[in-house]
C-alpha cells in the first residue's frame, strides 16, 4: 500500500496558476469577512437555499432526484422521504446540517468520518451504513454506445481501514504544524480519499461533505452560502476529468495532483465570486422588480427562472415570476420556450 506524504508538501513547488488562485481565494475569503460584519443578516438570507442547492445538487450528480418541490420540503420542512431516492437525499441534509452546526468539533479521524456515512444512510436499511468496503469498487465510465470501462481501481477492502487512518494522521500532521497551504492540502486530501474509494457506496458524495467540512475547519465559509456542490454539478465533465487526470500513478505515490488541485482552488473561487454577485444584490434594499431587473443585468445570454432564483434567494418563487413576467411584458427581456424548458434573454 502507498504511503501518504504530506510531509513532502512544505518543499513542493507550485506553477504561477496554483499560486495565483490560493491569493484570490485568500482575497476572497477576506472580503466575506468584511460582508458578515456589515450585513450578517443578508447574509443568513442565503444559509437555507444553499443547504437546499447543496443536498440537490450533490445527490443529482449520482443521479438521485426528486422534484424542486420535494427538496425544500425535505431540506427545510425535514418531512419524511417517501422513496429510496429521497431517502439518500434526506441523510445528505442530515449530515450536510450536522457540518454546518459542528464543524470546529468534528476533528479529521477515521470514526468521524464513519460516522458521517452512517448518517448519511441513516434514513435506509443499510448494513454497510458507516462501515468500510467490504467487497472490491471500481471507478468506471459508461459510454454512448453501451461499453463501459474501467477508469481506476482503488485500494482492496483489507487495505482500506489502514488507508484511511493514515490519511488522516498525515492530513492533522501538516495542518497542525503548517508544514503546507491547507487549501492545497485539503484538495490532495480529497483526491486521495476518492482513490481510496473507502465505502461499497456513497464515496462521491462523502468526498464533497469532507470538502466542505475540511474548508470550514481552515477558516472558508463559503460553502456556507454559496452551494459549492452546485458549482461541481454545472460542470462535473471537468471534476471527472480532473479526478482522473490525477490519479494515473496514484498507486505507487508518482501521481501528479495538480489538475485536481488546480479544479477545486477553481471551484472555490467560483463560489465566493457568486457570492459577491449575490450580496450585491441583497445589501440594498430594493423592490423584488428592481432586484430581479439587477439579477437579469449579471446574465450574458439565456438564462432560466432557477438562475434568477439563486441570485435572488430572499424573494419568493412567485415573486421572481411575477417580476419576470412584468420585464418581458415591458420589452426589456425575451422569454421563449414552455414549462421547464422556458429560458429568456435580452433583445
Amino acid at each position: 500500500m502507498r504511503d501518504f506524504k504530506y510531509s513532502l508538501l512544505k518543499d513542493m513547488k507550485w506553477d504561477s496558476e496554483i499560486l495565483g488562485l490560493v491569493a484570490a481565494i485568500y482575497k476572497e475569503a477576506g472580503k466575506q469577512e468584511m460582508y458578515l460584519k456589515q450585513r450578517p443578516d443578508e447574509l443568513e438570507q442565503l444559509v437555507e437555499i444553499a443547504k437546499i442547492q447543496s443536498t440537490e445538487a450533490s445527490n443529482a450528480i449520482e443521479g438521485i432526484v426528486t422534484t424542486n418541490t420535494r427538496i425544500r420540503q425535505l431540506v427545510e420542512e425535514k418531512t419524511a422521504p417517501r422513496n429510496r431516492d429521497e431517502q439518500e437525499i434526506a441523510g445528505y441534509r442530515d449530515a450536510l446540517n450536522i457540518i454546518h452546526d459542528n464543524f470546529d468539533s468534528i476533528s479529521i479521524t477515521p470514526n468521524y468520518i464513519l460516522q458521517l456515512h452512517k448518517i448519511l444512510y441513516s434514513h435506509m436499511n443499510n448494513p454497510m451504513a458507516g462501515k468500510t468496503k467490504t467487497v472490491q469498487n471500481y471507478i468506471s465510465a459508461t459510454y454512448p454506445d453501451g461499453h463501459t470501462e474501467i477508469l481506476f481501481t482503488p485500494l482492496a477492502p483489507f487495505e482500506t481501514p489502514d488507508a484511511l487512518k493514515k490519511l488522516c494522521e498525515e492530513y492533522n500532521h501538516v495542518i497542525g504544524n503548517a508544514e503546507a497551504e491547507p487549501l492545497i492540502a485539503i484538495a490532495i486530501f480529497i483526491h486521495d480519499f476518492l482513490c481510496i474509494h473507502p465505502f461499497n457506496d456513497g464515496n462521491g458524495r462523502m468526498s464533497r461533505l469532507l470538502t466542505t467540512l475540511l474548508l470550514y475547519r481552515s477558516g472558508f465559509l463559503v460553502g456556507k452560502y454559496i452551494s459549492l456542490e452546485a458549482v461541481i454539478a454545472k460542470h462535473k465533465d471537468l471534476y471527472y476529468g480532473a479526478i482522473n487526470a490525477s490519479d494515473k500513478g496514484w498507486h505507487e505515490g508518482k501521481e501528479d495532483p495538480t489538475p485536481f488541485i488546480k479544479y477545486l482552488l477553481g471551484t472555490i473561487i467560483a463560489a465566493y465570486r457568486d457570492l459577491d454577485e449575490r450580496f450585491s444584490l441583497v445589501e440594498v434594499k430594493r423592490s423584488a422588480l428592481e432586484t430581479v431587473r439587477l439579477a437579469t443585468q449579471t446574465k450574458i445570454g439565456r438564462f432560466t427562472k432557477q438562475d434568477i432564483r439563486e441570485l435572488c434567494p430572499s424573494l419568493s418563487i412567485s415573486s421572481i415570476e411575477g417580476s419576470l413576467r412584468k420585464l418581458v411584458e415591458s420589452g426589456e427581456l425575451k422569454r421563449e420556450g414552455t414549462g421547464k424548458s422556458t429560458y429568456y434573454f435580452r433583445p
